[in-house]
């Protein structure tokens, strides 16, 4: 089974202590962290990197987080990236004007870690089950012949393999009446369905 690539975090924030804080905090909790330090780069680092979760400054110059978020959730590429703001203000109206554009929480400054941890990690762990249904529920390819499903990278799964590593289902096997008349023909089965 292949080992689950590590969460990739973009924080933005033109505040280079803040960011080198971000970076601290959640690079010591094993996240893979991205900086960007306005507007224009964070849209540039998010559609070549994907991350799992942005952390993003509503105050910044030129660019601020709203016209941010708004660009990110008008492209197909990263609209579902979860955006979670970042913000001195915890009453203000930039706050419901975030989730107006499609930001899914906010954090306060000063940082309060725990606190910044938890939400970080509830969204982290939305976005990975959101995309694991995601995969399951879409096309998979499947070969005709031996039922192996390709995935996104090109490479061929066993279906048990691919279901479990994308699911939490577990396999039994056993055999069913039809292979058993095939690869069975000497073995006599009751279809009654009485045991």
């Amino acid at each position: 089974m292949e080992q689950a690539k590590c969460p990739v975090i973009l924080a933005v924030d033109d505040i280079p202590r803040d960011l080198e804080l971000l970076a601290t905090i959640l690079g010591r909790e094993g996240y893979e962290v991205a900086l960007a330090k306005d507007g224009p780069q964070a849209l540039e680092i998010a559609a070549k990197g994907k991350p799992d979760l942005i952390l993003l400054d509503i105050l910044m110059p030129g660019m601020d987080g709203i016209e941010v978020c708004k660009r990110l959730k008008g492209d197909q590429a990263t609209q579902a990236i979860p955006i979670i703001f970042v913000t001195a203000h915890s009453g203000s109206d930039e706050i419901l004007t975030g989730f107006e554009v499609g930001a899914v929480d906010y954090v306060t400054k000063p940082f309060r870690i725990p606190e910044l941890l938890a939400r970080v990690h509830v969204h982290v762990e939305l976005r990975r089950v959101q995309q694991e249904i995601r995969t399951l529920r879409g096309i998979l390819p499947t070969c005709a012949h031996c039922k192996k499903i390709r995935d996104e990278k090109g490479t061929w799964h066993a279906i048990e393999t691919y279901i479990s590593q994308h699911s939490e289902a577990q396999f039994s096997h056993g055999i069913c009446p039809d292979c058993i008349a095939i690869h069975f023909p000497d073995v006599k089965i009751d279809t009654s369905g009485s045991h």
